[in-house]
């Protein structure tokens, strides 16, 4: 069955055998929540399950619970993963792909040309489904008939996921529906967009419940699960994009220690080699706050695709070159032959960072391999011959249980990471001070760099060096005011651009308004 697998402080979920679908029969919502779900556990009688007829008992549960996390595989699960969408908006990356309109949800948001009715539906739904599932969850959890530690610590997960949901939603969209019950036959048609200030404030209350009662380290034995300090580390976040300076400074600073650069309270620490955060083994590390996994276990096929069932590394078979063929088998990289040229890295990009000992494991150099005649491969749609080497598999990754190749790749994928909070809280502290100099300083060690003064200019620098591809750097453009300016040669429109449009769809027959200028 799919369960947890998790190590301390870290959540994972993992699949470790692929089942029967569970059906859970619900009156269509504003959510667009999908038909037809899995079932996490093995549950009897098989078929389908009226949300009423639910929740029966801690293993029913336990699984609406796992229903809940499982949201999170959008970051880098399927074709319309957020990892592909965002570095595609963003002066790092261009859409690429087979051509000019593969994967079209992705290419409009390069160009910016998105519109409401480009933008992909399910950037809108897929998050809405996930606070759908956490809000029944939390309505159903006080009747279950389970121990009452595992439901103050179920709900406190509940709650944490749906603050994540809606964080997500909340930067993306901003004038968003803000829903804590289930939607009904009366009311579905009602919803109205909340004030951005009180999302914020519900993301925020939910956190701070979910910190409350979330341990701060789990045993071994336990397969995975938020944290106290997952939790923190999110806040901080949070905090930081209200502009809210002292209370990120705290939650981040608790998050990551009293001596940037040794193990924190919470076991967080650097990895030492920057090269080893990029492997299909190195899930749960000791850098990794929050992460995504995944697994070949459930053996993904095409008939998978397309339906969230499909639980490999989908942005892994994205990234890599097309054709990819070795010329000169002895220096040739083993690396997967067969990727879809997706988040290309610009030339831009390329000349940032080429001199950083963050290169290699940043940029597959396709384009001087083939120069040397030492690889060939097939030039795809905005072709630089830069790829995405983080995320990139090698012929070893190809998965061997069965199933498709393309579906089955393994690595997982950072939502927050130590470094990432060290850059965030210096970025709070305003980017000046011993404190801010330090964090900045153990980023740069850890890849053998001297210090060099702290400033919001070098902090910004780092940000772009040590977070590359992984999805951050339209969100900080945007948060630090540069979006206009850096992204204006690719079509960025102050006063547009900074939301993405709400998804036609989304607002017919319904009180939801479209965002400005859209």
């Amino acid at each position: 069955m799919e369960e947890f697998n998790y190590n301390s402080n870290h959540l994972q979920i993992t699949i470790m055998k692929f089942i029967k679908i569970l059906c859970i029969a619900i009156i269509p919502a504003l959510v667009s929540l999908l038909a037809c779900k899995k079932s996490f556990v093995d549950i009897a009688p098989k078929g389908q399950f009226l949300s009423e007829n639910y929740y029966a008992n801690k293993d029913q549960a336990f699984a609406a619970l796992v229903a809940t996390y499982d949201i999170m595989r959008k970051n880098s699960g399927g074709f319309e993963n957020m990892l592909v969408l965002m570095n595609a908006g963003s002066d790092d990356h261009f859409a690429g792909g087979g051509g000019p309109t593969d994967g079209n949800q992705i290419q409009v948001f390069s160009n910016y040309t998105i519109t409401p009715n480009s933008i992909a539906g399910s950037y809108w739904s897929d998050y809405y489904q996930g606070i759908f599932r956490a809000n029944v969850l939390l309505k159903k959890l006080p009747d279950v008939p389970m121990d009452d530690a595992s439901k103050t610590r179920f709900a406190a997960e509940a709650k944490a996921l749906r603050s994540y949901y809606y964080f997500i939603l909340v930067t993306m969209f901003k004038n968003i529906p803000l829903m804590l019950e289930p939607l009904t036959a009366t009311n579905i048609y009602q919803v109205e967009q909340a004030n951005p200030a009180d999302v914020y404030a519900q993301i925020e209350k939910d956190l701070t419940d979910a910190i409350n009662v979330l341990p701060s380290t789990l045993p071994s034995t336990e397969l995975g699960r938020l944290t106290k300090g997952a939790a923190k580390a999110l806040l901080g976040k949070v905090y930081l994009y209200e502009k809210k300076m002292p209370q990120a400074v705290a939650q981040l600073a608790d998050v990551n220690g009293p001596t940037p650069g040794q193990a924190s309270p919470y076991g967080y620490k650097l990895v030492a080699n920057f090269d080893n955060l990029w492997t299909s083994t190195a899930k749960f590390n000791s850098e990794s706050i929050l992460e995504v996994t995944h697994t070949n276990l459930g053996r993904s096929t095409w008939g998978n695709w397309g339906s969230s069932s499909d639980e490999g590394n989908s942005f892994a078979q994205m990234v890599g070159p097309r054709s990819y063929l070795k010329k000169n088998a002895a220096l040739a990289p083993d690396i997967y032959p067969a990727g879809w040229s997706f988040s290309v890295i610009t030339q831009n990009l390329y000349d940032f960072i080429k001199n950083d000992p963050r290169f290699n494991a940043t940029v597959f150099d396709a384009a001087a391999l083939k120069t040397a005649n030492i690889i060939d491969y097939t030039a795809g749609y905005m072709n630089t011959g830069y790829f995405l080497k983080k995320f990139l598999p090698k012929a070893t990754d190809v998965t061997t249980l069965g199933g498709n190749t393309e579906l089955n790749f393994q690595q997982g994928t950072y939502i927050i990471r130590l470094a990432d909070t060290y850059l965030m809280e210096a970025e709070a502290l305003g980017g000046t001070g011993a404190r801010a100099q330090a964090l900045l300083d153990a980023v740069r060690a850890r890849v053998g760099l001297p210090s060099v003064p702290v400033s919001m200019q070098n902090i910004k620098n780092e940000r772009r060096l040590e977070l590359a591809g992984e999805g951050f750097r339209w969100f900080d453009l945007v948060r630090w005011g540069d979006a206009p300016t850096v992204l204006a040669s690719r079509g960025f429109v102050a006063g547009k651009h900074e939301l993405f449009p709400i998804p036609s769809r989304e607002l017919q027959g319904t009180k939801l308004k479209q965002n400005p200028n859209y």
